[in-house]
C-alpha cells in the first residue's frame, strides 16, 4: 500500500465525485480510478458504491476513512517534531470560537501567534458552541476551542481565561434602555433572543439559570447561533438578550447594553484542548495563550 493511494482515497471520500477529486489532486480521472481500484484490491473489499449518477462510501470505506486521515496527521506531526528540534515551530493549529463573545480573547491570541511564529497556520472556525466544540476537540477535528465553563464531564483540559458579568442588550426604544442598571425580573414579560440551548451553549444555559433565579422562565422568541446576529436582532426590536459585558463595546446602532442590578452572574471563558494531543505547535500556542490570556484572579 502506498501513501498516494490513501491520498487518492481521502480525496474521493471527501468529494464523493471522481472528477472533482481528480482536479483536487491535479490528476486525470482515469489514473485516479485506477489508483482506487489498486487500493481496493490490496484491501480485498470495495470502498465506494459507484453508479452513473453518484458515488458513496461503503461500510468498509467509512471504516477506513478516519484511519487514512490519521496517517497524514501523523506524517504532519512527524514533520513538525523534526523541525522543532531545530527550534523552528511550524504547522497548523485549528481553533474554534463562537464569534462576538470572543472578540476580547481571540484577537490577542491570534496576533501573538502570528508575530511569534510566522510559519504557524491558524485554521479558525466560528459559530462553535461549547458542547459542540468540546466534541470536536475530543475527536481531533479541533485542537483548541474557546468554551464557557463549567463543562460536562470530558477528557479535555481547560484553563480559565476571563470572567465577564452578564448584562442585558436592549433595543434603544425599550422602556428600560435609559437606566444605569436593571432588575432582570423587570424583563419577565419581554421576548428573549438566545443561542440554542440544545447545541450546548453556555450563554444559553446561563440565561435560563439567571432568569430562573429571578423568578421567571424566559419566553424565547428567536434562537440563533451567531452572537453578533443576536445583537443585530435586538437592535431591530425583535427582543432582548442576556450578554457578557464585553459586547458593550460592539453594540449595533439602535441598541444599548445595560448592567444587571443585584448579585452578579458571570460568564466564565476558557480554552479547552486534549492533554494527549502530541502536536508541538499546539504546545507552543498554549504557551503563548498563557502569556496573553492569563488566568484571572478570583
Amino acid at each position: 500500500m502506498e501513501i498516494r493511494w490513501l491520498e487518492a482515497f481521502i480525496a474521493v471520500a471527501e468529494e464523493l465525485h471522481f472528477g472533482r477529486a481528480a482536479a483536487r489532486l491535479n490528476l486525470a480521472q482515469s489514473p485516479l480510478s485506477q489508483t482506487i481500484r489498486r487500493l481496493e484490491r490490496e484491501l480485498g473489499t470495495s470502498l465506494f458504491d459507484r453508479s452513473t449518477r453518484s458515488v458513496s462510501l461503503t461500510p468498509a470505506g467509512h471504516a477506513l476513512l478516519p484511519h487514512a486521515r490519521r496517517v497524514f496527521e501523523e506524517l504532519e506531526l512527524g514533520r513538525q517534531a523534526s523541525r522543532a528540534t531545530d527550534g523552528v515551530v511550524y504547522g497548523t493549529v485549528s481553533i474554534g470560537f463562537s464569534g462576538a463573545l470572543n472578540h476580547l480573547t481571540l484577537p490577542p491570541l491570534t496576533r501573538a501567534v502570528r508575530q511569534r511564529y510566522p510559519d504557524v497556520t491558524l485554521s479558525l472556525t466560528g459559530r462553535v458552541m461549547t458542547r459542540d466544540g468540546v466534541e470536536q476537540v475530543e475527536r481531533g477535528a479541533l485542537d483548541i476551542v474557546f468554551v464557557g465553563l463549567p463543562l460536562e464531564p470530558s477528557p479535555v483540559c481547560t484553563r480559565l481565561i476571563g470572567k465577564e458579568r452578564l448584562g442585558v442588550a436592549l433595543p434603544i426604544d425599550h422602556p428600560l434602555a435609559g437606566e444605569t442598571e436593571v432588575d432582570l425580573g423587570d424583563l419577565a414579560e419581554d421576548g428573549f433572543i438566545t443561542l440554542p440551548l440544545d447545541v450546548g451553549s453556555s450563554l444559553a444555559q446561563l440565561t435560563a439559570q439567571a432568569c430562573a433565579n429571578a423568578g421567571f422562565r424566559p419566553r424565547i422568541v428567536q434562537e440563533i447561533t451567531d452572537p453578533y446576529m443576536i445583537l443585530t436582532l435586538v437592535s431591530a426590536g425583535v427582543g432582548v438578550a442576556l450578554m457578557a459585558q464585553g459586547v458593550q463595546h460592539i453594540m449595533p446602532a439602535s441598541s444599548v447594553f445595560v448592567p444587571l442590578r443585584g448579585e452578579p452572574t458571570y460568564m466564565r471563558h476558557a480554552l479547552a484542548w486534549l492533554p494527549d494531543n502530541p502536536s508541538p505547535v499546539l504546545k507552543a500556542v498554549l504557551e503563548i495563550a498563557e502569556e496573553v490570556l492569563p488566568t484571572p484572579a478570583d
